[in-house]
């Protein structure tokens, strides 16, 4: 489950970030073949974020907690400007203020690294494009995490948080494929929104 949709070779090799986090508890490879370039993901995984593009995941689920996310279905100008220290939030910072990841490190059209702040860190989570053919790109999404010591709440965190991993991995993936192909499937570049940022 915690490795849906990778080979056993994607879930065995290192990826970037696994460095940032090399003493992990907890690992999840998870990946989907998408029949699109990277330069037709990348633009997605730019936006990520809350008050952003969002996540491309569960939208109702995130927002049955109070996390205020609104995926985006369209590429945005404003939020294409993502470089390394950048702050991307998980939910509105109102309820969640430290509900926070960091970039870490941004290799344009081939990964993006992201982890939380403070050090030690104790979630890195990190998307790897990977090219098969002119057409076709393997989406890689690896998360590492460091679990708390007590061996209690490290069992109960392991029980929320591998069920809840699945779930949300698995519906960005696809959410993400859905978006890259039919920008691939456009012919045209696409016409870029421009957020009204009056409202």
């Amino acid at each position: 489950m915690m490795n849906w949709g990778a080979t056993p070779a994607e879930v065995e090799r290192s990826l970037p970030g696994d460095d940032l986090l090399p003493d992990a508890d907890a690992e999840s490879t998870m990946a989907i073949s998408i029949e699109a370039p990277p330069t037709d993901i990348w633009p997605w995984l730019r936006q990520l974020g809350q008050e952003r593009g969002g996540f491309y995941s569960h939208e109702w689920a995130e927002n049955l907690v109070g996390l205020d996310i609104h995926n985006a279905d369209t590429i945005v100008t404003e939020w294409q400007d993502l470089a390394v220290g950048d702050t991307i939030r998980l939910g509105r910072a109102d309820r969640y203020p430290d509900a926070t990841l960091e970039v870490a490190a941004l290799d344009p059209e081939r990964s993006l690294v992201l982890l939380t702040p403070g050090d030690p860190a104790w979630w890195v989570w990190s998307f790897v494009l990977e090219p098969v053919d002119e057409t076709t790109t393997r989406l890689l999404v690896r998360s590492r995490i460091r679990l708390p010591e007590n061996r209690l709440v490290r069992v109960a965190a392991q029980s929320v948080l591998e069920p809840v991993t699945f779930v949300m991995t698995h519906g960005m993936l696809r959410g993400l494929r859905s978006r890259a192909e039919r920008l691939a499937a456009s012919q045209t570049r696409p016409v870029i929104a421009t957020r009204d940022v009056s409202t």
